[in-house]
């Protein structure tokens, strides 16, 4: 078992910058991936960015590119948000992620591991 804890959610101003943090322990593997997606209310959770863990290689999703930069500190086993230029577009509980492989994968369904979310609230 895998469990992840995000932290750093919170209330920021359009064009204002929050970083977010997920902390992993537990049972972990040869190699995966973590993602990042968010869900705004009443909507489908949306998927935001992902991170293969080994080669730290990235992928993000078209509205978030060139503002959100995903990394991780294996030391820490301990993945990163950072968001910039936020929008009001881009309130939404943010939730992290692991999936057993290292891929892109950008469908929740491929997860096997989530966090309980943090919420982001940008005001326009």
């Amino acid at each position: 078992q895998v469990q992840l804890v995000e932290s750093g959610g919170g209330l920021a101003q359009a064009g204002g910058s929050l970083r977010l943090s997920c902390a992993a322990s537990g049972r972990f593997f040869n190699n995966f991936a973590m993602g990042w997606f968010r869900q705004a209310p009443g909507k489908e959770r949306e998927f935001v960015s992902v991170i293969t863990w080994n080669l730290g290689r990235t992928y993000y999703a078209d509205s978030v590119k060139g503002r959100f930069t995903i990394s991780r500190d294996n030391a820490k086993n301990t993945m990163y948000l950072q968001m910039n230029s936020l929008k009001a577009e881009d309130t939404a509980v943010y939730y992290c992620a692991v999936v057993r492989a290292p891929i892109f994968a950008t469908n929740a369904n491929a997860y096997d591991y989530w966090g309980q979310g943090t919420q982001v609230f940008v005001s326009s």
